[in-house]
């Protein structure tokens, strides 16, 4: 963690709701440095971590449940600002002597709340009635805690807002951080900056100075190799070093025979030619594909890719001499995920990027960008220069294409789908919807269906077209783009790609579907 950079600091403390990580992007978004817990972390670390103020997030739970999560009693003895939402809101009342029940009826959804009391963390939403705000929780406050005021109410939940200004602590039944309560980031930053007297002084150019130093300091004059695919989060990890170490960065790409037409070709002359890192491609495409041959199975696809890019990747790593470091590109979400109180949730598919070496390599993990979430690492990639079209890249799969490909993976179905993936890239890049979506891409399926070209009756391959919003691929919805962009892609890909005769638009969101088809 960068925690020891940063000397204003927000913790959240995580009880299991759907919107923590949503917290944290919004004190992210305000300039304000945060990192999530888990509620339970110890008495130690609390006072390590040295916070200017300490959010409890919502949950699922009730105060009085067997089980139900109470954070250690120290945190109270802090002595810096606390604020509760929902569930927190409930723990706070709990173990300071209020009353928590059951409402008069479950609230989910928008409701309207009457401010009270403006004058601190409600400051600017006006003293009045009818204020949006989004709720969703079974218990209500029956009793505050002595020494709270109400500051805003509602119609089933009296003490909607609370507070002891005394003592700093907060307390709202809404959810602030979600798009549904129009003033709650107004709230949030009214939390940070009024009441926490934190400074915004988190963003991506002091962070890439402050990032660059501590790699310095901490790899000294070893050695450092780094897998580069091209894509945003190894991309920025590769540069970022570069600027920190120079030439004792080495980065390895490894052409799995299922990349995008040219990526090989675009890898090399930005990173190698522009940047001038020491890079070095290692061809194995055959390779991949020979493993490849006969295998439908999605999950052995990404089993086979997974395991050979390993085997690829350390070969070329010992040739290149001894190293003392591996740097990876791990994500915010990734850690958090890590750390959840939850416990690991089912997997559905193995992941779509490759982590880690054999623990023979010997290699110690160098991951500076652990401490972003996926939009900080595009600023970073502004940051340091590199271009547009690479930052704001749709993610894509370390297995590829292997895993667009329903059924096996041949030359030939990848030259289909290679041709029809940069029509629809191409097309949504005209209508300027490329920034707009999250992801687009093609899919091959294994049928053939029925056709008319040139009054000749044909029997080919059908493409399928998937563009996704999100924000985090935590969950997504199909894209509502126009029917000409639709029109104009199907007509294309029918037209020019040879072994095509039908197009068809994913219009399925996740869940209960998966963004990538395999």
């Amino acid at each position: 963690m960068v925690s020891k950079l940063y000397k204003e600091k927000i913790l959240i403390l995580d009880f299991g709701s759907q919107y923590t990580q949503l917290i944290a992007r919004r004190v992210r978004e305000a300039q304000v440095y945060c990192e999530i817990h888990p509620y339970n972390l110890s008495g130690d670390a609390l006072r390590s971590f040295s916070p200017k103020g300490v959010i409890f997030s919502g949950g699922p739970s009730s105060v009085y449940d067997e089980d139900a999560p109470i954070p250690d009693a120290s945190v109270l003895d802090l002595g810096v600002p606390i604020l509760g939402i929902c569930y927190g809101m409930q723990v706070l009342t709990h173990a300071l002597g209020g009353r928590v029940a059951g409402a008069m009826e479950r609230e989910y959804g928008s409701a309207v709340i009457e401010v009270l009391d403006e004058s601190d963390l409600l400051h600017g939403l006006g003293k009045r009635e009818g204020v949006s705000v989004w709720m969703s929780h079974g218990d209500r406050i029956e009793r505050m805690p002595p020494g709270f005021e109400v500051l805003a109410g509602s119609r089933n939940s009296p003490v909607a807002a609370m507070a002891d200004r005394s003592r700093r602590l907060y307390g709202v039944q809404f959810h602030p951080e979600v798009v549904h309560t129009p003033g709650g980031q107004r709230i949030l930053e009214n939390f940070l900056f009024r009441i926490c007297c934190c400074s915004p002084t988190w963003n991506m150019t002091s962070f890439v100075r402050k990032t660059v130093k501590e790699l310095r300091d901490s790899v000294g004059r070893d050695r450092v190799i780094c897998g580069l695919s091209g894509g945003v989060d190894s991309s920025v990890t590769a540069v970022l070093l570069h600027r920190a170490i120079g030439e004792r960065l080495s980065c390895i790409f490894v052409d799995n025979g299922v990349l995008r037409r040219g990526e090989s070709d675009e890898v090399m002359e930005l990173f190698q030619g522009r940047f001038g890192i020491d890079l070095h491609m290692v061809d194995a495409s055959e390779h991949f594909l020979s493993r490849l041959k006969g295998v439908t199975d999605p999950e052995e696809k990404r089993k086979i890719i997974g395991r050979e890019f390993i085997t690829v990747f350390e070969k070329k790593a010992r040739e290149l001499g001894e190293a003392k470091y591996l740097a990876q590109g791990t994500l915010y979400p990734d850690v958090i995920e890590s750390v959840s109180f939850k416990g690991p949730s089912a997997t559905i598919k193995s992941h779509h990027n490759v982590g880690g070496l054999p623990d023979v390599m010997k290699l110690k993990l160098v991951e500076p960008l652990r401490e972003l979430f996926k939009d900080e690492v595009r600023q970073v990639g502004v940051e340091l220069g590199l271009p547009r079209e690479l930052v704001m890249r749709h993610p894509f799969p370390g297995p590829g294409l292997a895993v667009r490909i329903l059924g096996e993976v041949t030359p030939e179905r990848l030259e289909i789908l290679r041709s029809a993936d940069v029509i629809v890239l191409e097309e949504i890049r005209k209508a300027a919807l490329y920034e707009k979506v999250w992801q687009a891409f093609a899919v091959l399926l294994p049928v053939r269906t029925v056709g008319v070209m040139g009054d000749e009756r044909t029997y080919e391959h059908v493409v399928a077209l998937r563009v996704v919003d999100s924000q985090d691929a935590m969950t997504a919805d199909w894209s509502k783009i126009p029917y000409d962009v639709l029109e104009r892609i199907s007509n294309r890909v029918i037209n020019t790609v040879k072994g095509v005769n039908r197009v068809v638009y994913d219009i399925s969101s996740k869940p209960p579907s998966t963004i990538e088809w395999e």
